[in-house]
């Protein structure tokens, strides 16, 4: 309610002397909000009754020991249920001498904890670089500044040249910054620098379908160290076309196209679909 709205109720009992508890049955509003009302009127007019914001709103004001209590409990392996960090919240409060924490106020400090924290806290490094690592640590800012290119042996088969059943690879090159495909090599048999040069040639070059727009030449490729990727045919075709590659660390291949799932749109049809 603005002031406008609070006169209209108070006013009934400044001009009609009609009594707060009255009004109280009447209007619902509980008596100790109209005799607050009543009060600011007394002392500054109908302007007094406006609705002013707290200052401390949106400031917690737990104290910074039960704070510091409370996520560390949130951060310890296994974290306790929020039932139990409360209860324990409260006892430690009140050997301090502080004011115990509410059940709603833990729940509020534990749900604003860093997820990249509670990440590394509960589930350890390994899973903190899986998950939040590369998020920040390379971010393309614009369209091919940063390409990725990977393997992957696809989930389906189909028949080789000789015959018998066989699983396909796919080789990708994708832009960081659209997360879009910009080329692509199916084929049987181990990945090899060949495969890559054609993938990252079609990459490179404009596409024949005007919908796959993709194209131009990367400032840096990121690639794992699998022996085609360390290959002196592309190591040519970089410093040929002025592109840094960089090679991720032996052993922790985030961030790379077989990180993202896609669908790969092949011959005019969605028809190959994989993690990639």
């Amino acid at each position: 309610m603005d002031a406008g709205e609070r006169w209209r109720v108070l006013r009934l009992h400044v001009e009609d002397q009609i009594p707060l508890a009255v009004l109280a049955r009447e209007t619902g509003i509980s008596a100790r909000t109209l005799q607050r009302w009543n009060q600011l009127y007394r002392a500054g007019g109908v302007a007094a009754l406006d609705p002013h914001a707290r200052i401390d709103k949106g400031a917690r004001r737990t104290s910074a020991e039960t704070v510091a209590f409370i996520e560390q409990l949130a951060l310890s392996r296994p974290r306790p249920s929020l039932a139990t960090l409360h209860r324990l919240a409260v006892i430690d409060a009140r050997a301090r001498g502080l004011p115990a924490p509410s059940y709603a106020t833990v729940r509020q400090i534990v749900q604003a904890l860093d997820p990249a924290l509670v990440t590394l806290a509960l589930e350890g490094p390994v899973s903190y670089r899986d998950k939040h690592e590369l998020v920040f640590r390379r971010r393309a800012e614009h369209p091919n500044q940063t390409w990725q290119s990977d393997h992957t042996e696809l989930d389906i088969l189909i028949v080789g040249a000789d015959g018998k059943p066989d699983r396909p690879w796919l080789t990708t090159v994708m832009d960081d910054y659209a997360r879009a495909i910009c080329g692509y090599m199916v084929f049987t048999g181990a990945p090899s620098a060949i495969n890559t040069a054609l993938a990252l040639r079609q990459a490179i070059w404009r596409k024949t379908d005007p919908t796959w727009a993709m194209c131009g030449i990367p400032d840096i490729l990121h690639v794992d160290h699998g022996s085609d990727f360390i290959s002196h045919h592309l190591e040519q075709t970089a410093i040929a076309l002025h592109i840094r590659i960089i090679h991720s660390t032996v052993g922790r291949p985030q961030g790379e196209p077989s990180r993202f799932s896609c669908r790969l749109f092949v011959g005019g049809v969605t028809g190959l679909g994989a993690d990639i």
